[in-house]
């Protein structure tokens, strides 16, 4: 039994909630560890689709490392798949959903990152301000944020640990939408349902060429290489189930195969 996160199925979607709100769902190892566990199954599930994250409460996303878990002299070990099991998981063609429900701190902020949505309550505030005690941004947040949004407003976010509002992540671009707390869910419940609207495979391969595109730094390699999960999108019976549902003016039966 999961101890630090609950997971929850609803058909093709999983939906995870970190749940640790008397630290503001800040991760110990143990968490992180639990938690890399979730998502290790859910990559292997055939069935899983899509993925949302968010946290229990109204208080915070994830405030990020457990610093007094850290202070007491708790051992600090992280699973290969990073902070929180996503931060430095490569393995995942699915999309990831975050749903920010408050304070995204941090390890939170890097979490939210490593998802490829995030919606955010209108209460929610993110920040990395490892800075600010010493640290530094390392699960993520200071090679992503320079990538998602422009470099002057990633380094001015980085070098100064500020809080940024909902509203102003979203015109930074660093957030998809805004609501209010009680649309939440939905909003997120939402976007995976367009999501489910179109073929599994389809959207694996768009993902992976995406983000794995991004390593050619020429537009011309990128468009050349091949990508797997594009190879396996061109081989399913999906392929095929588009095109004839669409000549015969019915929803397409997505397989996922």
């Amino acid at each position: 039994m999961a101890e630090f996160c609950k997971s929850e199925r609803d058909g093709h979607i999983l939906t995870v909630t970190i749940d640790r709100p008397k630290v503001m769902n800040s991760l110990h190892p143990a968490a992180s560890q639990e938690l890399a566990k979730v998502f290790d199954d859910f990559v292997a599930d055939p069935e899983l689709w899509v993925g949302i994250l968010t946290g229990t409460g109204e208080r915070a996303f994830s405030a990020g490392n457990d610093l007094k878990h850290t202070a007491a002299g708790g051992r600090f070990e992280l699973p290969p798949s990073g902070f929180g099991g996503l931060t430095h998981r490569f393995d995942n063609s699915k999309p990831l959903i975050a749903a920010v429900n408050g304070v995204a701190m941090g390890g939170g902020f890097e979490l939210a990152l490593a998802c490829d949505l995030i919606v955010a309550a209108e209460e929610a505030v993110f920040s990395l301000p490892e800075p600010r005690v010493g640290l530094a941004a390392l699960a993520g947040g200071l090679h992503r944020l320079p990538r998602q949004i422009p470099l002057k407003q990633a380094m001015g976010i980085l070098l100064t640990g500020r809080r940024v509002s909902a509203r102003e992540a979203l015109e930074l671009g660093i957030v998809n939408e805004v609501v209010p707390r009680a649309d939440l869910m939905p909003a997120a419940r939402r976007w995976a349902a367009q999501i489910l609207e179109c073929a599994p495979l389809s959207v694996r391969g768009s993902k992976q060429a995406a983000m794995d595109g991004l390593n050619h730094a020429s537009l011309e390699v990128a468009l050349s290489t091949r990508y797997e999960a594009l190879g396996a999108m061109i081989r399913s019976e999906d392929f095929r189930e588009g095109p004839r549902a669409f000549v015969e003016k019915r929803p397409p039966r997505w397989q996922g195969k």
